[in-house]
C-alpha cells in the first residue's frame, strides 16, 4: 500500500457488513487504514463492526468502534464526537448506509417511504450537520457519500423511495460542495451499480439461489462480471484523499458501463 491517506482520521459510517463476504462500507474501513488512515468504524450492528474492527487491528492498523442509530441525530453527532476523543478530529466522512423498499409510486406506504429517506437521507443530513464544523476547524477535509446508480437511472422494477432517497443524497452532496469549496471542505458521491455483496443477496435478491443471482447481475453489465466492494472502496479513497484535492460536486459512477444503457439498468 502507498499510504494515500497517511494519517487522516476517518469515520466510515457503515462499517459493518449483513453477512458474510465484503460489504461496501466493511472493504472501505479496511482499505482506509491499509492506506495509513485512523478509521472509525461505526455501525448500528455491535457484532458486524467489531469484526471489522478486529479485521483492521489483526492487520496491525488503529480502527476503534462505535454502535449507533445515525438516523437519530444526537447518536450521529457522538459519533463524530467519538471521532474527535478518539483521534483528535476528522478529516473524512464516509457514508454508506441505506436500505430501500420495493415499490412504485402508487403501492409504497408511507411510511415505508419515510424509513427508507430517515436512513438513506435524513442520516447523512444528520452526520454532515455535525461534521462540517470539525472539518473546517482542522483546516478542511473530504465527504464522500456512497449512493447508486439508481439515483439516475431506473431498472426494471420500481423502487421509488430508494431512488428517490438515493438522488435527495447526492443533491445533498452537491449541496455541501458549493457552499464549503471555498471553506476547504469537498463533497462528493459515488455511484455503485452491479456489485456483489453481503447486501445484495440478502435484501435484494429475488431468489435463493446465489450463484443464479450474480450470474444473472453480471449478465446485464457490459464487461459481463458485476464489481466487488473494493471497487467501491479504491473510488471512495480516491475521492476522499489528496490525489482528489481539485474534485468536488461530481457523482463517479462505478457500473462497469451499465450507464451507457441508458435506463436499461437494475438498481
Amino acid at each position: 500500500m502507498t499510504g494515500r491517506v497517511q494519517g487522516k482520521r476517518v469515520a466510515v459510517i457503515g462499517a459493518g457488513a449483513v453477512g458474510p463476504g465484503w460489504g461496501n462500507g466493511k472493504a472501505s474501513a479496511v482499505l482506509y487504514a491499509r492506506e495509513g488512515a485512523r478509521v472509525l468504524a461505526v455501525d448500528r450492528d455491535e457484532a458486524a463492526v467489531m469484526e471489522t474492527v478486529g479485521l483492521i487491528r489483526g492487520e496491525g492498523h488503529e480502527a476503534e468502534p462505535f454502535v449507533g442509530d445515525m438516523v437519530v441525530p444526537a447518536e450521529a453527532k457522538a459519533a463524530i464526537e467519538a471521532a474527535e476523543v478518539a483521534f483528535g478530529g476528522l478529516d473524512i466522512l464516509h457514508f454508506n448506509i441505506g436500505i430501500s423498499t420495493r415499490g412504485g409510486v402508487e403501492d409504497t406506504p408511507f411510511a415505508d417511504w419515510q424509513r427508507v429517506f430517515s436512513v438513506n437521507l435524513d442520516a447523512a443530513f444528520h452526520l454532515t450537520q455535525a461534521a462540517l464544523p470539525v472539518l473546517e476547524r482542522d483546516g478542511g477535509g473530504a465527504i464522500v457519500y456512497i449512493s447508486t446508480l439508481a439515483a439516475e437511472l431506473s431498472g426494471p422494477y420500481p423502487y421509488a423511495g430508494y431512488e428517490a432517497s438515493k438522488a435527495a443524497l447526492g443533491r445533498l452532496a452537491r449541496s455541501v460542495a458549493a457552499e464549503y469549496a471555498a471553506r476547504g471542505v469537498r463533497a462528493n458521491t459515488v455511484l455503485p451499480g452491479m456489485i456483489d455483496t453481503p447486501h445484495v443477496l440478502a435484501h435484494v435478491a429475488t431468489s435463493s439461489d446465489a450463484e443464479a443471482v450474480r450470474a444473472g447481475r453480471a449478465a446485464q453489465v457490459p464487461m459481463k462480471r458485476q464489481g466487488a466492494a473494493w471497487d467501491v472502496a479504491e473510488a471512495a479513497l480516491f475521492l476522499a484523499s489528496d490525489a482528489a484535492g481539485f474534485i468536488t460536486g461530481v457523482d463517479l459512477r462505478v457500473d462497469g458501463g451499465m450507464g451507457l444503457l441508458m435506463g436499461n439498468a437494475a438498481p
